[in-house]
């Protein structure tokens, strides 16, 4: 796989530094301009700060690139035409020169062919409501079960069925972890209901059972599921009626495929007056700061 590196990205591989993967549909697609840049400048900032290398994946013109400069991140966060890659459609990109956004599956396996172990998301996507009248399930899940990488999550994100994703991802032997926590979390929320998570409490746990794992020949990632800090939480039964109304909203438009989850996360965030933004935000950046620590675990274990 041919990879343009930024030169930052480039020295931390050569040199053995820490490096943390940040994907980019959650600037194109996930969040409004200008928010979504300031989002992505204040994430590689928080990297560097802590001196880990921040490798934004994107497709440029065609090329995959690791690390991006401001003039990408801004073009990425600003303009209309950038395209939502998953990893089916990686080929598609390069051959018609796309500029495309990667989603978590694509992130991942671009990461993995550049020799980076680690990447902080939002939320996973999963198996969609109503999936027993219409198979919809997101190709997160196959990547979470065939790429060894450690990928930092607030659980799936909460338009999903919850249940049925973690039953899915149990499936398809997932090694999914609770970080301080034995419930896999709700995104908006800390909260599913859905217990028995084998609760880690420290990133040196999560990098000893990704190298066990990688030792032991399990090509499988290790999911780490951590929670929004519960100062940013939305309650339970208010995102659950705005979700519900944003499912059928979707449903009478015969909104499906890619573009259902940004239509979802613009509508909730609408209904909720930006309030699930801010949660949005919240639990990313604490994605982050828990990936920053999990990647220099790794480099001191690996």
């Amino acid at each position: 796989m041919k990879i343009k590196y930024s030169r930052e990205i480039k020295d931390a591989l050569e040199n053995g530094k820490p490096v943390l993967a940040l994907e980019s549909t959650i600037i194109a697609h996930g969040m409004p301009y200008p928010e979504n840049l300031n989002f992505a400048l204040d994430a590689e900032k928080l990297c560097r700060k802590s001196e880990v290398a921040p490798a934004t994946i994107a497709i440029i013109g065609g090329i995959i690139h690791v690390g991006l400069n401001h003039q990408q991140l801004k073009a990425l966060a600003s303009e209309q035409s950038i395209k939502k890659v998953s990893r089916r459609e990686i080929g598609i990109a390069i051959s018609n020169k796309w500029d495309g956004a990667t989603t978590v599956s694509s992130t991942m396996h671009i990461a993995q062919k550049a020799g980076i172990f680690v990447f902080s998301t939002g939320g996973i996507g999963g198996v969609h409501r109503g999936y027993s009248d219409a198979i919809d399930v997101s190709q997160d899940i196959y990547a979470l079960a065939e790429i060894p990488l450690i990928v930092v999550s607030a659980g799936a994100k909460s338009i999903l069925d919850l249940v049925k994703t973690v039953e899915m991802l149990e499936s398809f032997g997932t090694t999914v972890l609770g970080y301080n926590t034995d419930e896999f979390p709700a995104f908006y929320t800390r909260a599913s209901g859905i217990s028995g998570l084998q609760s880690v409490t420290k990133p040196i746990e999560i990098a000893k059972i990704y190298i066990n794992n990688y030792n032991a020949g399990l090509l499988n990632a290790t999911l780490v599921a951590n929670p929004i800090p519960k100062q940013h939480e939305i309650s339970k039964k208010k995102i659950d009626s705005v979700i519900e109304l944003a499912c059928n909203l979707a449903k009478n438009k015969k909104i499906t495929g890619k573009e259902l989850t940004p239509f979802l996360l613009k509508t909730i965030s609408s209904e909720t007056d930006g309030e699930s933004l801010r949660a949005n935000l919240a639990l990313a950046f604490n994605n982050i700061k828990l990936g920053i620590k999990i990647s220099k675990a790794v480099k001191g274990v690996f």
